[in-house]
This record gives C-alpha cells, sequence and structure tokens, in this order.
C-alpha cells in the first residue's frame, strides 16, 4: 500500500469508508469506477482524471481520459463496445492525454455503431472538441491520420459522433435523446482561461455528477448538480492556495460549500498529487466543516454501487 493511501485509510473520522470495499462492475443497477484519482503530476502512483459509470455490469459513459487511464480501463475489464459517450470536461493532459489510446485500442474491437464524444468549445490557447479530434484525426494533417476512420466510418472503424458544447447550450439538452436507459447533461464550469465541462449522468431515478476543474465561483453549477446522489468534486489545491491557484481549483472550504448548496447526499473528493495531499487531513476537515452529507476519498479503481 502506497504511504498515501495509507494516511488516508486512517481519516476515519472524516471520512466514510463504507463502500471502500465493492467490486465493480455489479451485475445489476448503476456503479460509479474511479479510473484516475490523481492529477498531472506522476508523482504517487494514481492515473490523471478518469471515471466510468457501469450500468448493469457494462461500462457505458466515461468521463475523461487522463494520462494513465487506458490501462486502468483495461484493468476494470471496461468494455470499448459499450460505451455509449466519452465526455471530455477540458483539454488539459490530465484528462485528455489517453483518449487516442482509447480508441487504438477500439481499433480491435469490432464496434459496428458511432460513439458520442462530448467536449468544450475552444478559446485563447485551448482547442475546442472539434480542433481536438481533427488535431488528432484529420487524415491529412491529424497526429494520429492513421486513425482518421473514425471521423468517417472508414476502414472499419466506428464514426465518431462529435458534440462540441458552446457557452450558449442549454444546459437542460440531453446528450443522448435516442438512448431511453441514459441521460447525459453538460454544462461550462469555471477553470481560469480553459473551457471547461461539468457532467451529470441519470439513470433511472439515479444522477452522478462530475464537476470537473473548476474554482467554484458560479453559482449555477449548485443548480445544475441539485440533489444528485453523488457529486464527484476535484480537490488538488490546498486551503491556502494562492490566487493563481484559486482561480483554476476551488479551495476545500468552497468544495464543501458547493457540495452544500447542491445538496448532494454523498461527495467523492479526487484528482489528488502528493504535493495536495501535505496538508490533506486539514483539507479534508474544512471541506467536513462546510458538508454534512457522506464524504469518501477516491483511489484508483475505487467502485461505489447505487443499487
Amino acid at each position: 500500500m502506497r504511504p498515501i493511501s495509507l494516511l488516508i485509510g486512517l481519516l476515519l473520522f472524516a471520512v466514510d469508508q463504507a463502500y471502500a470495499d465493492q467490486q465493480c462492475p455489479p451485475p445489476k443497477g448503476i456503479a460509479l469506477q474511479v479510473l484516475g484519482s490523481g492529477g498531472p503530476i506522476a508523482d504517487d502512483g494514481r492515473a490523471s482524471s478518469s471515471y466510468i459509470v457501469w450500468i448493469d455490469g457494462k461500462s457505458r459513459v466515461l468521463i475523461d481520459a487522463g494520462g494513465g487511464s487506458f490501462l486502468r480501463f483495461g484493468e476494470a475489464n471496461g468494455n470499448f463496445n459499450d460505451l455509449e459517450l466519452v465526455g471530455l470536461s477540458h483539454f488539459h493532459a490530465d484528462h485528455s492525454a489517453d483518449f487516442i489510446a482509447l480508441l487504438k485500442s477500439g481499433n480491435f474491437a469490432n464496434r459496428d455503431r458511432p460513439l458520442t464524444v462530448v467536449g468544450p468549445s475552444g478559446a485563447s490557447r485551448f482547442p475546442g472538441l472539434n480542433d481536438f479530434i481533427a488535431g488528432n484525426l484529420n487524415k491529412e494533417t491529424g497526429a494520429f491520420r492513421y486513425l482518421s476512420g473514425y471521423l468517417d466510418g472508414s476502414g472499419g472503424l466506428p464514426m465518431l459522433n462529435a458534440l462540441e458544447i458552446g457557452e450558449e447550450t442549454n444546459i437542460g439538452s440531453d446528450l443522448l435523446a435516442d438512448n431511453d436507459t441514459i441521460s447525459v447533461l453538460a454544462t461550462h464550469v469555471p477553470h481560469g482561461i480553459v473551457p471547461a465541462l461539468a457532467f451529470r449522468v441519470e439513470v433511472a431515478d439515479t444522477s452522478i455528477v462530475f464537476s470537473s476543474d473548476q474554482n467554484g465561483s458560479d453559482p449555477e453549477f449548485a443548480t445544475f448538480a441539485r440533489n444528485a446522489p453523488l457529486l464527484v468534486m476535484h480537490m488538488p489545491i490546498p486551503e491556502n492556495a494562492r490566487d493563481a491557484a484559486r482561480s483554476l481549483h476551488a479551495v476545500p472550504s468552497r468544495i464543501g460549500e458547493v457540495a452544500n448548496e447542491a445538496g448532494a447526499q454523498r461527495l467523492l473528493l479526487s484528482h489528488f498529487m502528493a504535493r495536495s495531499l501535505e496538508q490533506f487531513e486539514d483539507n479534508v476537515a474544512f471541506v467536513r466543516g462546510r458538508f454534512d452529507g457522506q464524504l469518501l476519498i477516491a483511489e484508483d479503481l475505487y467502485c461505489l454501487w447505487f443499487n
């Protein structure tokens, strides 16, 4: 066990550990599995951000594909053919770098139906989803042009159904409108100069909200996440972080406030690095001081069942 994992395991005063021993996927019902609970620094053995939503034993929704998540997807027995949607919250490498590796793996899956991919529109130094895909897959100029069949369905590859979400997009729009089982909603969230999306995945009476990287300054996010049985929020910075870090990420006390404002039943903290865990006990206490629901801590391959 890693020293950081041992530290987390000792925080029983602050963290509900009741779900830590469940295994994914459950044969029936809904589950969340963390593929990557880490950030952009390779310093504690965690993969970067990525999450699977399992439905009746199948890996239906993938949120983010940061570095290392390709390996975790295989370790979790995720199936490329089962995916209905891949949501890329933004185009920092620790949220998107393994997306192409996932597509390459899918080259061997014999998938025969399109795959919906959702991402934000671009701004300044960051591409939107369409430019990101073209930069990687365009048959003339793409970095991985040998996989260009994903753009038109040629070469035996399934076509990507790319949905780029602009700032003006109605957050009530279901991104899987043709699916009778799963609804996925998205909304922009403030992450400094980086266009970023939060996602809400709804199955039956269960909702899982993924906050993505955000600074917590937009009160509309709490409305978007209202009454979610599970809210996943990222805690890569300490309470005493400086202004530059605060423009990108919410400090722990703000995370607790947002979860409380949203009326979340459970809050799963994720997106750690070794340096962000140096004051971990204190930071968890800041969250707990403002949120009295069930507080959970992410580890790679952590699994949470809903029913």
